[in-house]
C-alpha cells in the first residue's frame, strides 16, 4: 500500500490577520485537523521577554507539532490501496487525500527572527528547503489589530512592512499561495475555494 499523502494547507501573515480563526474555520469546512501556532503557548508559558534562542525552540516546537498532527490524521484514516475509498470520519465530501490546516510555517520563523535580530537559525532556513507544502493562504492586514498580551506591532506601517515581507518570499518560491482579504466571510469563501483548488 502506498503512504497516504496528507495535503498541507499553511496559513501565514503578521499577527492579527485572523490566522488562528481561518484555519480553525477551515478544519470545520473539510472535517479535519489543524495544527496551531506553538509560539503562542510558549511566550504563555515561558514569559513574553524571548530572545534569539527562543525562536530556536519555538520553531523546533512548531515542527514537531505539526508532526504530531499529521501522525494522528494518519492514524484516524483507513485507506485502500489506491487511496479510493475513504472508511474513518465520515466525510461530507470526496476527495482522495486528507488535509491539514497549518496555522504558521518556517516562513513566519525566518521573518520573525530577521525582523528583531537581524539574522535567522540555519535551522529554520534547512526546514524551508527541506519541507514541502501544498498551498498558503496569506492573510491580508486589512483586518483590525486586536491587543492581546503577545502581540507587538500595533503600527499599520510596521503591519504593512511584514506583510510585504511575506508576500515576497511566497512570490519567490514554488509553492501555489492565494491572498487572503476582506471580512471573515469573503476570508473564508476565498480560502475554501483555494483549497478545493488543490484537492
Amino acid at each position: 500500500m502506498d503512504t497516504l499523502t496528507i495535503k498541507k494547507v499553511v496559513v501565514i501573515g503578521p499577527e492579527s490577520t485572523g490566522k488562528s480563526t481561518l484555519s480553525e474555520l477551515l478544519a470545520q469546512e473539510f472535517n479535519t485537523s489543524w495544527c496551531p501556532e506553538f509560539a503562542r503557548e510558549y511566550l504563555m508559558t515561558n514569559g513574553s521577554d524571548y530572545d534569539f534562542q527562543d525562536l530556536l525552540y519555538i520553531a523546533q516546537g512548531q515542527l514537531a507539532l505539526e508532526e504530531e498532527f499529521e501522525n494522528n490524521i494518519r492514524s484516524k484514516w483507513s485507506v485502500s490501496a489506491d487511496h479510493h475509498f475513504i472508511n474513518a470520519n465520515k466525510l461530507n465530501y470526496s476527495q482522495k487525500e486528507p488535509v491539514l490546516f497549518i496555522d504558521t510555517d518556517m516562513y513566519v520563523m525566518k521573518v520573525w527572527n530577521e525582523y528583531v535580530f537581524g539574522k535567522c537559525h540555519q535551522y529554520i532556513l534547512d526546514a524551508i528547503v527541506s519541507r514541502k507544502y501544498d498551498l498558503y493562504l496569506l492573510c491580508n492586514i486589512d483586518l483590525p489589530w486586536v491587543k492581546d498580551d503577545l502581540r507587538e506591532y500595533p503600527d499599520e506601517a510596521l503591519r504593512k512592512e511584514l506583510y510585504n515581507m511575506y508576500k515576497d518570499l511566497l512570490i519567490n518560491q514554488d509553492t501555489p499561495w492565494v491572498e487572503i482579504k476582506g471580512d471573515y466571510n469573503a476570508r473564508l469563501e476565498t480560502a475554501i475555494s483555494a483549497v478545493n483548488d488543490i484537492l
